[in-house]
C-alpha cells in the first residue's frame, strides 16, 4: 500500500471520528432544564414503580437486581406484589423478555440498557438527570415518524412517548429566525390525566430513581467522602501542631 493511500485513509477515518462532534457544534445549542432530583425514599419508590410499568417492558436494567431497592425502603415483599409480575425472584436482575434482534426491527434500534442512563448522559452533556428531564417532558406528535412521535431534544428518536396517556399530546410549532434557525415550541393539544405539574413531579421521581440506580451508594459516598476530610483536616491541625513542637527550639 503506498504512503498517499495511507494518508488518504487516515483523513478519512479522521472525518469519519470527528463528523458528529462538527454536526453537534454546528446546531443549536441544547437547553436543558434543571432536573429536581431527590433521595427522599416516598420519591425514589414512586420512580421504581414508574420505571417498571413504563419503562422494563422494553428497557432493561441488567446491572441492578429487585433486591437493591430495599435500600429505598421496600422489603422483599412489597418488591414481590408490586414491582414484579412474571415470576422473578427477588435476587434477579432486571431483564425484559424482549430479544434484541426483535427490538431493532420494531424501534430502528435496540432499547438501551438504562441502568447507567444517568450517568451515560452526565458524561455526554453534563448533567445527565437534566437530560432525561427535559428528554421526557419534549415529546410531539409527528406523524412523519414510524411511531407517531418526536422529540425536541433527541430529533428523529425511535422510541414512542411511554408516558403520554399521563402527559398528554403535544404539537410543535416551528418558528424561522432571520438568521436561518428554527426554534420549536411545544404546545399541549390534547390533555392527559395529569397537570402540567403533576407530570413534571412524576418525571422527576422517575429520573430520581433513574440518578439512584446508576449509583445507590452515591448518597453514603459522600457523605463517607465528608467524614473523610473532617478526619483529614483534624489530622493537619494535630500535625502542624506537631511540627511547630519539634522546631521550636530551633527557631
Amino acid at each position: 500500500m503506498s504512503i498517499r493511500v495511507i494518508k488518504t485513509l487516515k483523513r478519512l477515518a479522521a472525518i469519519v471520528l470527528f463528523a458528529p462532534a462538527l454536526a453537534l457544534s454546528a446546531g443549536a445549542e441544547l437547553h436543558l432544564d434543571k432536573a429536581p432530583v431527590s433521595s427522599d425514599p416516598a420519591a425514589l419508590q414512586n420512580g421504581a414503580k414508574l420505571f417498571v410499568n413504563y419503562c422494563l417492558s422494553c428497557h432493561s436494567a441488567s446491572f441492578a437486581r429487585y433486591n437493591t431497592l430495599q435500600q429505598i425502603g421496600l422489603d422483599e415483599q412489597q418488591i414481590r406484589d408490586n414491582l414484579m409480575f412474571t415470576g422473578e425472584r427477588v435476587g434477579d436482575l432486571m431483564k425484559i423478555a424482549m430479544r434484541p434482534a426483535e427490538s431493532k426491527v420494531w424501534f430502528g434500534v435496540t432499547p438501551p440498557d438504562l441502568t447507567l442512563i444517568a450517568r451515560q448522559r452526565a458524561s455526554e452533556f453534563g448533567s445527565g438527570a437534566d437530560w432525561i428531564y427535559t428528554y421526557l417532558r419534549q415529546f410531539y406528535r409527528d406523524p412523519a415518524r414510524p411511531t407517531g412521535w418526536n422529540n425536541v431534544v433527541f430529533g428523529n428518536v425511535g422510541m414512542p412517548h411511554a408516558l403520554w396517556e399521563l402527559q398528554g399530546q403535544q404539537v410543535a410549532k416551528v418558528t424561522e429566525h432571520e438568521d436561518g434557525t428554527k426554534s420549536i415550541a411545544l404546545e399541549l393539544a390534547t390533555p392527559g390525566k395529569m397537570s402540567v405539574e403533576e407530570y413534571d413531579k412524576t418525571v422527576a421521581d422517575l429520573v430520581s430513581f433513574l440518578v439512584w440506580m446508576g449509583e445507590p451508594m452515591a448518597d453514603k459516598r459522600k457523605t463517607i467522602g465528608i467524614y473523610v476530610l473532617i478526619f483529614l483536616a483534624g489530622l493537619f491541625v494535630l500535625s502542624y501542631a506537631l511540627k511547630k513542637n519539634y522546631w521550636k527550639d530551633i527557631h
